[in-house]
């Protein structure tokens, strides 16, 4: 039995405005200005960072900070959501040979929403969000789990995903990963910009 599993945002779909129109959102109702865009998505890939620190202010997500999050991304997630160009094709491709999964740093019941929205949410056997771990990426939990689940062997799987929080969540795990650049981050090395690219190292992987 073989394994690929992909990060969602910035992988599969592209929700960037959603996503960068919540966290404004929160900003907003906290006090704080607006940011720009391509600032926000940059700085929710980036391991370095605490999140809730960076964008809020606190230690901490506060309640108040999930509440509005929540409430709003639940009422506009779906809104100028798209496949990234050539993912529909490879899922296609894919889902008769291996088995897939999802490991998004999203809850889990709104990337369910969301992939089933862009079509291509029966696919994936699993779909683990952060509400479904203890530890989110880039810890390795979701990746031993989406394993565990399947009972497959590390060396029969692959993480897919556009951020370093992926990469060292599959490195932590054992796990071969590729990291992609048509997503929120512009990575300098290593990364890989095309489908076929992808297609490539998936290949090479279980060749």
């Amino acid at each position: 039995m073989r394994l690929i599993m992909f990060d969602m945002d910035g992988t599969l779909i592209d929700s960037g405005t959603s996503i960068t129109n919540t966290v404004n959102h929160v900003r907003e109702n906290l006090g704080f200005e607006r940011m720009e865009k391509n600032y926000i998505l940059e700085k929710v890939n980036d391991p370095e960072i605490n999140a809730s620190e960076f964008f809020y202010g606190t230690k901490n997500f506060t309640e108040q900070q999930k509440v509005l999050f929540e409430e709003h991304y639940n009422a506009n997630c779906l809104r100028d959501l798209e496949l990234y160009e050539g993912i529909q094709k490879l899922i296609d491709d894919l889902k008769s040979d291996f088995t897939l999964a999802v490991a998004t740093n999203a809850n889990s019941t709104f990337a369910r929403k969301m992939l089933n929205h862009v079509g291509i949410g029966e696919h994936f056997k699993t779909i683990l969000g952060y509400d479904s771990v203890t530890n989110a990426k880039p810890h390795p939990e979701m990746v031993y789990k989406i394993l565990d689940t399947h009972n497959i062997q590390k060396e029969n799987a692959q993480l897919i995903g556009d951020s370093h929080k992926d990469i060292i969540a599959a490195n932590k795990a054992g796990v071969d990963s590729v990291l992609v650049n048509w997503g929120f981050s512009d990575h300098s090395e290593e990364a890989i910009e095309t489908i076929e690219e992808l297609e490539k190292k998936i290949k090479d992987k279980f060749s």
